[in-house]
């Protein structure tokens, strides 16, 4: 039985990379926190909002997102949009991410019964 906080806690930590990296490419197409957080919702990943403000203002901060506020309608809001440095940083991540993948398909489609190699 896995405890409950234990699983969530190490759900956390797998998921912070992922908003990231899904905050850098949903945001190739300029838009806001509010609109961010329905399109995430949307394709199943799920995020709260006290997460993913704080993430775009750091992700703002390091550059990787532009920012600028849109003060066409009544109520302004900030329109963030992918910086160069972020889709740099996006293609970086992507592909440790597909690294990541394929060593992870790689060990579970080993064999389960059989003891880890040691390394040579």
């Amino acid at each position: 039985m896995i405890d409950e906080d234990v699983l969530a806690g190490h759900q956390q930590e797998l998921r912070r990379g992922t908003v990231v990296m899904a905050a850098l490419a949903t945001l190739e197409t300029p838009g806001y926190g509010y609109g961010l957080l329905a399109v995430l919702e949307q394709s199943g990943l799920s995020v709260d909002a006290n997460t993913l403000y704080p993430l775009l203002r750091r992700l703002e901060k390091q550059g990787l997102l532009e920012a600028e506020w849109d003060t066409t309608e009544s109520r302004p809001r900030k329109m963030y949009r992918t910086s160069d440095s972020g889709r740099a940083l996006l293609k970086r991540l992507e592909s440790e991410w597909n690294a990541l993948a394929g060593s992870l398909n790689n060990l579970r489609t080993t064999d389960p019964r059989k003891a880890l190699k040691e390394l040579p």
